[in-house]
C-alpha cells in the first residue's frame, strides 16, 4: 500500500500477495504453452509479455476509453476537482486525474497503473443522483483503490483472463496459427485450449476472491477518511437501487467494467448478479454500520 493516511489493511495486503503469486504462476504455464504450441519462445514470450506490459501501462487510457469518459480540467468540473482536492490532502496521496463520462448509468470507477499514474472517473449519471457528501463518500472509495493499489493487480489479472478467454473462444481459428508446422511443435493445439480454459476459470476465481474483498476494504478506508460511513451507505443504497431503471442494453455495454465499478451494473435480478465481483448490498451497508458505530465511540 503506498503511504497515505488511508487505514492500512493487512487483509487486504494478504490477498493480494496471494493473488500476485497464482497470476505470476498463471502466466509462466501459459507462457511455457504458449511457446511449446508454437514451436516458439519468441512468440510465446511476446504473447505473454506484451499483453501483461500492456495492460498494466495503458491501464487507464483504455479503462476510460471504453467507455467514452474525458477528462476534466479543475475549469471544466471546478466542484469535482474541488472534493478530489480535500480527499487527496486529507489522504495525503498524490491527485489522480479526474474524468467523466456522459452515461446515465450511475457509477464511477478508478483505474492506473500507480497512485502516480491513475485516474477517477464519475458518470453524469452518478452526478446527478447524490448529493455533494454521498459523492465525496464514492470518491474517497475509489482514491482508497488508488491508495491500496489493488487496481493495478485486478487490471493484471483481468489481462490474463481476457486473453485466455480469446484464445477459447477463437479456438479453432488460432488453432491453424499454433498447431502449425514448426519442427519443434509437440503440443497439439488442443492442449492450448484446454490450458486456455483452465486459465480462464482460475484467473476467474482469483479475481472474485480479491475484488469481493477490495470493495468492502474501499468502504471501510473512504468511510474512516470522511468519517461519515452514513453517506457512503446512502450512495450505495441510491445506485442499487437505480441500477434497476436503467436500459439492459446500457447495462450489457458497460459489464466490462464491473470488476472496477463502484457498483456493479447489475440489477438483483440477472443471472450475472449470483458471480458478481462485489459483494451483496445488505453485506457493504452492514460493514459500514460497523465503522459508524466504532467512530461514534470514539
Amino acid at each position: 500500500m503506498a503511504r497515505t493516511r488511508f487505514r492500512p489493511d493487512r487483509g487486504l495486503s494478504l490477498r493480494m500477495g496471494g493473488v500476485g503469486l497464482g497470476l505470476g504462476a498463471l502466466y509462466v504455464l501459459f507462457g511455457v504453452v504458449l511457446i511449446n504450441a508454437s514451436g516458439s519462445a519468441v512468440v510465446g514470450l511476446v504473447v505473454v509479455v506484451a499483453m501483461a506490459w500492456g495492460q498494466w501501462y495503458f491501464s487507464d487510457t483504455l479503462a476510460l476509453k471504453s467507455i467514452g469518459a474525458q477528462v476534466v480540467s479543475p475549469q471544466q468540473a471546478p466542484e469535482l476537482h474541488a472534493m478530489v482536492d480535500r480527499l487527496c490532502v486529507l489522504a495525503d496521496m498524490p491527485k489522480p486525474r479526474v474524468a467523466v463520462a456522459v452515461t446515465d448509468l450511475p457509477n464511477a470507477f478508478a483505474t492506473g497503473r500507480t497512485p502516480n499514474h491513475s485516474a477517477v472517473c464519475v458518470t453524469t449519471g452518478i452526478m446527478q443522483r447524490l448529493d455533494a457528501d454521498e459523492l465525496e463518500g464514492v470518491l474517497a472509495h475509489e482514491l482508497a483503490h488508488v491508495a491500496n493499489r489493488d487496481v493495478s493487480v485486478m487490471t493484471v489479472a483481468s489481462s490474463l483472463g481476457l486473453l485466455a478467454g480469446f484464445i477459447t473462444r477463437w479456438g479453432l481459428y488460432l488453432g491453424g496459427i499454433f498447431g502449425g508446422r514448426g519442427r519443434n511443435n509437440n503440443v497439439p493445439f488442443f492442449v492450448v485450449f484446454l490450458v486456455s480454459m483452465v486459465v480462464y476459470f482460475v484467473s476467474f476465481l482469483l479475481t472474485r476472491a480479491l475484488s469481493r474483498y477490495r470493495e468492502l476494504s474501499a468502504d471501510r478506508s473512504g468511510a474512516y477518511l470522511t468519517g461519515r460511513p452514513s453517506k457512503l451507505a446512502s450512495a450505495l443504497t441510491k445506485i442499487s437501487g437505480d441500477m434497476s431503471r436503467i436500459p439492459n442494453s446500457d447495462l450489457r455495454d458497460a459489464q466490462g467494467l464491473n470488476a472496477f465499478f463502484f457498483a456493479p451494473a447489475l440489477t438483483r435480478e440477472s443471472v450475472g448478479a449470483l458471480f458478481s465481483s462485489h459483494p451483496p448490498l445488505d453485506r457493504r451497508l452492514e460493514n459500514l454500520a460497523r465503522v459508524g458505530a466504532e467512530l461514534s465511540e470514539t
